[in-house]
């Protein structure tokens, strides 16, 4: 059965990291590059035009849509079976509990994990990387937290809190859950 990862959490929590430690860890890991429509960074995305996203839509191939920076975020349905045909594992990013429920709907094995950094975390890793816009992204970061009340006991796998553990290590604790039998991946009550 195919498999897909969702890792969820406020900004700074690790995903990209942990991302790159799972393909380092095994190249079937593949980080799904959302498609963004919109200002600000271009890297990690695949930069569309509003009448790209209007076509998409039109023809149904949108799982996930968020709006957030300014800027339009989507799972699409082209490029995940792209990716799962193409024999990897896609981990997607996501920040709102709607889109796990969204994504989730694509019919196979998901894997959906909560990294979590508190919000002084955040701030630092923000500004160790030359974030700009240090007070929006930490407002993200209690946007994510409410959102959080939003979830059920089922909407994750597994917990990880990236103050605490290496992302080599997440890498390899996510490794074991995609490697477990299907009924033994159980999920975790909602962490916060």
């Amino acid at each position: 059965m195919n498999t897909g990862i969702i890792l969820y959490g406020p900004p700074a929590s690790g995903k990209d990291t942990v991302a790159q430690a799972l393909h380092q860890l095994s190249s079937s890991y593949m980080q799904f590059q959302r498609l963004k429509v919109g200002p600000g960074r271009t890297t990690g995305y695949r930069m569309a035009t509003p009448a790209q996203l209007d076509a998409l839509r039109a023809s149904d191939q949108v799982l996930y849509e968020n709006e957030r920076y300014e800027a339009t975020y989507v799972v699409d349905r082209s490029h995940l079976t792209g990716l799962l045909s193409a024999g990897t594992i896609p981990v997607i990013h996501l920040g709102q509990i709607a889109g796990i429920h969204a994504v989730r709907r694509y019919p196979i094995r998901w894997i959906t994990v909560l990294l979590w950094c508190s919000r002084p975390t955040t701030a630092d890793r923000l500004r160790n990387r030359g974030a700009s816009d240090l007070d929006v992204r930490l407002g993200v970061w209690d946007e994510t937290l409410a959102d959080l009340g939003q979830a059920s006991d089922t909407d994750f796998s597994h917990r990880i809190d990236t103050e605490l553990i290496r992302p080599d290590e997440a890498a390899t604790v996510i490794n074991a859950l995609v490697a477990a039998a299907p009924d033994q991946t159980q999920p975790q009550r909602s962490p916060l």
